[in-house]
């Protein structure tokens, strides 16, 4: 390596490490940036409706993760928060996103109401919507009809009817 090559690369050093540092402090602002919601257009949230085995045709997400209704929620509000909506979580709207109604569902029957953590949650029917953490692959109703963190757990399906019954 010649002398000015070696200079020149040494040089670019500083440079170099200014521009690491401020990538990563771009990046290191506070809490993670959200990843854009799932759906058929970007800032547009999509529910759809889904036939799985053994309970027919239920609303999901874009994922085709199954989406729940918790009675206590009583069409009117969301009662699962804190740890209850760790194992539960919402279905949330992001700020400016536009929600829309896959086939088969609905679009006057979707809504948003909010969330006491902060934000809004998507409701169907009045319900407010969540998906399930131990539900581990798309179209997979572990949930369906269980009682847990205070209440029971339904799917629901496109007409907004609760799906009381328990898988077949």
């Amino acid at each position: 390596m010649t002398a000015t090559a070696f200079l020149a690369r040494r040089a670019a050093r500083p440079a170099l490490a200014a521009l690491v540092v401020t990538l990563a402090a771009a990046g290191c602002g506070g809490a993670p940036a959200a990843p854009a919601p799932a759906g058929s257009a970007a800032g547009t949230l999509t529910i759809a409706a889904k036939s799985l085995p053994r309970v027919g045709t239920v609303l999901v997400n874009a994922a085709g993760d199954a989406l729940y209704m918790f009675v206590p929620d009583d069409q009117r509000q969301v009662t699962c928060v804190s740890l209850c909506a760790q194992t539960w979580p919402p279905v949330r709207l992001r700020p400016g996103a536009g929600l829309a109604a896959g086939p088969g569902v609905r679009q006057a029957l979707l809504g948003s109401d909010a969330d006491p953590a902060g934000g809004r949650v998507v409701t169907y029917h009045g319900w407010p919507l969540y998906t399930y953490t131990a539900d581990v692959y798309a179209g997979q109703t572990t949930g369906q009809g269980i009682d847990l963190n205070g209440g029971y757990w339904y799917l629901i399906r496109p007409s907004g009817q609760v799906v009381k019954t328990q898988p077949q």
